[in-house]
C-alpha cells in the first residue's frame, strides 16, 4: 500500500532558504579571507566593536555591544590576549573589574580586516545595483529590528 503524501512547500519557496544560502557563502568566504590574519569571524566582531568605542572597555560592555554572553566574550578576549591584539588590566575604579583595550597591533589590524570585509561584500553583492543593496540592507535591518535581534553575527 502506497503512503499518501500531504502537500508540502518546496524548500526553495522559502525566503529563509535563500537568506541562509547567501549568508553561509558570504560568511564562509569572509572566514577564509580572515584565516591569513589569524583571526576568526567572532574575534573580528569583537575587535571591530572595540575599535569604534572608547580607548578602554570592559568585557561586560563588549558582551552588551555584541549580544554575546559574558562567557563567550571572556573566551574570545582570552584568545585575543594570546594573539597580542588586546591587553587587560585591573580597572582603575574597581579592582574587581578589568579594563581591556586594543593593543597597537590590534588597532592597526582592524582597518586591514575591514578592507577584507568590504572586498567580501563587493565580491558577493556587486551583481546588484547600489540602490538594490541599500534596499536589501534596509529590509534586513527592518526585519532585525522587528524581531529585536541585537546579537552580532559571529559565525
Amino acid at each position: 500500500m502506497k503512503k499518501q503524501k500531504l502537500e508540502a512547500s518546496d524548500l526553495t519557496d522559502h525566503i529563509g532558504y535563500w537568506m541562509r544560502t547567501v549568508s553561509n557563502n558570504v560568511s564562509y568566504s569572509f572566514a577564509r579571507k580572515l584565516e591569513a590574519s589569524g583571526v576568526t569571524v567572532a574575534e573580528w566582531a569583537i575587535l571591530r566593536q572595540m575599535y569604534s568605542g572608547d580607548d578602554t572597555t570592559s568585557p561586560s560592555a563588549v558582551a552588551e555591544l555584541t549580544g554575546l554572553t559574558r562567557g563567550a566574550v571572556s573566551k574570545l578576549i582570552t584568545r585575543l590576549l594570546e594573539k597580542g591584539l588586546v591587553s587587560r588590566r585591573e580597572s582603575s575604579s574597581d579592582r574587581r573589574y578589568q579594563d581591556i583595550e586594543l593593543t597597537t597591533k590590534g588597532a592597526s589590524l582592524v582597518p586591514k580586516l575591514a578592507t577584507l570585509a568590504d572586498e567580501n561584500d563587493r565580491e558577493f553583492f556587486s551583481c546588484i545595483t547600489k540602490a538594490e543593496r541599500s534596499q536589501l540592507k534596509a529590509l534586513l535591518q527592518k526585519l532585525a529590528d522587528h524581531l529585536q535581534i541585537k546579537t552580532v553575527p559571529t559565525e
